[in-house]
């Protein structure tokens, strides 16, 4: 099922995780050993939830899972790209 716009994973992060169990951005950095920095540009949708992060997240706030946190990062991406296919310039084969 494709989603239709999905919301970056960093804005569930900071929505769902973050705001709702009342933590500081400073603090939750300190606890997945990135700066306040890096953890803001993912929350800020800036920057990607990489296979690091995701495991870094997993083993901070034990669920969801690294693998959630890049489905979700994948679905984002891969809407994002589709938004961009008239301009890949690709030559579909023509199967009989």
């Amino acid at each position: 099922m494709v989603m239709y716009n999905p919301v970056h994973p960093g804005e569930i992060l900071k929505e769902l995780v973050i705001e709702s169990l009342e933590l500081s951005i400073t603090d939750v950095a300190k606890h997945l050993g990135v700066s306040s920095k890096i953890l803001t540009s993912v929350l800020n949708g800036k920057h990607n939830i990489t296979p690091e992060m995701a495991l870094r997240l997993e083993l901070v706030f034990h669920k969801p899972s690294a693998n959630h946190w890049l489905r979700l990062q994948t679905a984002y991406d891969l809407w994002q790209a589709r938004q961009q296919k008239e301009s890949l310039q690709v030559m579909p084969y023509q199967m009989a």
